[in-house]
């Protein structure tokens, strides 16, 4: 059954968010879970992107990317009204949330989108939420105005000072471990460097922190073994035993040299896909 694009909109230059008819995944959909979808049913690549939000009223669900590869460009080309061929799930474990107390809810680039609906199922739980998201520039921080409603404090930070602090969100992650009531719980979620760098951060003041690892994953279902990472000494797989981990116990050097892994053939099938576009129409413009 094919998934309508209900809506579309671009967040930033490279990331694009659409609201998609699913109404069964939206009524059993989670914090924290991802699906796996395939533009169209006879030759798309399969990948897992996070459920953003949900809207079980309407039955659709949000998912948000980054163009990077061949499918992630290619889902940026469709517009509203086209219909995505397969999307399943809910996938993934879901969040383990309670009354931690106090919660720092850290957020990289486009780890926002996974970010969000974990932050704001926290607050529902009870929780004091501190949110710290970062980027690049100004122009890259997304879901800024979504985080400000469900937080108690929100600190932006940028490599280059262009919005809020000129600083990694590091910085601002241990000033808050460091005030006199403390953080009783840490979520991280973003590119795998600031991830591992975040985990030093809160492990120097023992607060409990999860990662989610969403970003490795490739097939979805514990198949392929391309997600596979080293976790507390042993092999788990994003796919089936997270996405979400203990990241004081995430090998993370480990998982960025895997996350190179298929880097060239990704970068080849990308511009064989933007050749194509540029392509298209030019055949029947030489004929005329």
């Amino acid at each position: 059954m094919p998934h309508k694009i209900v809506s579309k909109e671009q967040l930033s230059e490279n990331v694009f968010t659409v609201e998609i008819e699913a109404p069964l995944i939206a009524q059993a959909a989670k914090p924290g879970q991802f699906v796996i979808i395939s533009i169209n049913s006879e030759y798309s690549e399969r990948i897992p992107l996070t459920i953003a939000d949900v809207d079980t009223e309407k039955g659709t669900i949000r998912l948000i990317w980054q163009r990077l590869g061949k499918t992630t460009a290619e889902l940026s080309d469709m517009q509203t009204g086209a219909e995505i061929a397969n999307v399943v799930g809910p996938l993934g474990q879901p969040t383990h949330l309670k009354n931690f107390g106090t919660v720092v809810c850290v957020g990289g680039g486009i780890g926002n989108a996974p970010l969000l609906p974990i932050a704001r199922a926290l607050k529902k739980a009870g929780n004091k939420i501190i949110s710290i998201l970062g980027a690049r520039n100004k122009e890259l921080i997304i879901l800024e105005d979504e985080f400000a409603r469900i937080s108690d404090e929100l600190i932006i930070t940028t490599d280059d000072g262009s919005k809020g602090r000129e600083a990694l969100v590091t910085e601002p992650l241990k000033e808050v471990c460091q005030r006199n009531q403390g953080v009783d719980q840490a979520f991280v979620i973003g590119p795998a460097i600031m991830m591992k760098f975040c985990c030093e951060v809160t492990k120097q003041f023992n607060v409990p922190t999860q990662v989610s690892l969403n970003t490795i994953m490739i097939d979805g279902t514990g198949m392929c073994g391309g997600c596979r990472i080293e976790f507390d000494g042993q092999a788990k797989f994003v796919c089936v035993d997270g996405p979400e981990f203990d990241g004081h116990k995430v090998n993370f050097d480990l998982m960025m040299k895997r996350l190179n892994a298929y880097k060239d053939q990704e970068q080849k099938a990308y511009e064989q896909y933007k050749k194509h576009r540029c392509g298209i129409g030019l055949d029947k413009i030489r004929k005329n």
